[in-house]
């Protein structure tokens, strides 16, 4: 029984020594990491706050300067790539209709559910 009280303290050790040097000796640290590295899942998300804003305050200008964070790509882009990963990973109609919304304020034309495809 011993033995087996000596691998779970040398384990314990083990596990601890690996979490202070990852956490407090050498740390990851993210430098100048741009928006448009962001997973597609995030970039919706940060696509539906803006479509939420707008449908609160109504001014294209400001939702297409909060698009721009996402990067060099069009807003109707942006949003066009937010619809289809929404539609595909089944979000709310009302989400996908706050998304249609927006793309209309911006000049996009309304795509609907049933031609989305990725």
């Amino acid at each position: 029984m011993s033995r087996w009280i000596r691998f779970l303290i040398v384990l314990g050790i083990g596990f601890g020594i690996g979490l202070a040097y990852g956490w407090l000796i050498d740390p990851v640290e993210y430098v100048d990491t741009l928006p448009e590295s962001m997973r597609d899942d995030y970039k919706t998300d940060y696509v539906l706050m803006v479509a939420e804003a707008y449908h609160a305050e109504r001014d294209s200008s400001l939702a297409r300067e909060r698009l721009s964070f996402l990067g060099n790509a069009s807003p109707l882009s942006m949003i066009e790539q937010a619809m289809f990963f929404a539609v595909q990973s089944g979000y709310e109609p009302a989400d996908l209709g706050l998304l249609r919304d927006l793309s209309d304020a911006l000049g996009g034309g309304t795509t609907p559910e049933a031609e989305i495809q990725p």
